[in-house]
C-alpha cells in the first residue's frame, strides 16, 4: 500500500490503544518483577521490555509513554519508593525512545525487512537501549537509596542480560510477523503522534 494512501488512525483509536499499553506493559512488568526480582522493582526476565519496545516502534510516542507509564506501576509501584519510582522508570523510556528514534531518524522499516533495518534494530533496538536503560535503572536505585551502591553491578548485569536475552528473541518476531498486521489494520504510527 502506498505510504500516503494509508489511513490515519482516529484520535480516539489512538487513546483506546494508549490505555491498553498501558495495562499491557504494567501487568507484563509485574509479573517480571514478582517471578523474577534481582533488587528493587528489576527483574532477571523482564519478559515486557520485548513488547515494549514494539509498542514504541508501532504507536510512537504513545508507545514510549506508556512504556514509562507501564514501568512506574507494574516494576516500580510497591517495589520502589515513589519519588524514586518517577525518576527511575525512565530507565525504559529509554529502552523504547532510543530505538524509536533511531528508526525514525535512520528511515529504517519496523517490520524488518531490510538488512539496514535490521541493523538499526541490532544496534539501537537490542544492545544501546538496554545499556543506557539499565545502568540509568540500577544507578537511579542507588542514588535514590533505594538499593546499595555494592549491589549495582549486580542488578545492572541480571537487568542487562535478561534484556538483551528477551529483546533478541521477541522483539524481532513481533516486528517481522506482527507489522504486516498493524498496517493492514491502520493504526501504525508513521511519525511520533500520528
Amino acid at each position: 500500500m502506498n505510504p500516503d494512501k494509508r489511513r490515519k488512525p482516529r484520535r480516539s483509536t489512538q487513546v483506546l490503544i494508549f490505555l491498553a499499553l498501558i495495562v499491557i506493559n504494567s501487568l507484563l512488568a509485574r509479573f517480571g518483577v514478582i517471578a523474577y526480582e534481582v533488587g528493587p522493582g528489576v527483574s532477571s526476565f523482564y519478559l515486557s521490555v520485548a513488547f515494549m519496545i514494539a509498542f514504541a516502534l508501532w504507536f510512537g510516542a504513545w508507545g514510549a509513554i506508556s512504556a514509562y507509564i507501564g514501568c512506574v506501576l507494574g516494576a516500580g509501584f510497591g517495589f520502589v519508593p515513589f519519588g524514586v519510582n518517577l525518576y527511575w522508570s525512565l530507565a525504559d523510556l529509554w529502552q523504547v525512545l532510543i530505538p524509536l528514534v533511531a528508526f525514525k531518524r535512520f528511515g529504517a522499516d519496523v517490520g524488518l525487512r531490510r538488512k539496514k533495518d535490521f541493523l538499526v534494530f541490532m544496534a539501537f533496538g537490542w544492545i544501546l537501549n538496554n545499556i543506557i536503560g539499565a545502568a540509568w535503572g540500577t544507578c537511579m536505585l542507588a542514588v535514590g537509596g533505594a538499593a546499595p551502591w555494592s549491589d549495582v553491578s549486580d542488578m545492572f548485569m541480571g537487568w542487562l542480560i535478561g534484556n538483551l536475552i528477551v529483546t533478541i528473541t521477541i522483539t524481532p518476531l513481533l516486528l517481522k510477523y506482527v507489522t504486516p498486521r498493524i498496517q493492514r489494520a491502520g493504526i501504525l504510527m508513521e511519525r511520533y503522534w500520528s
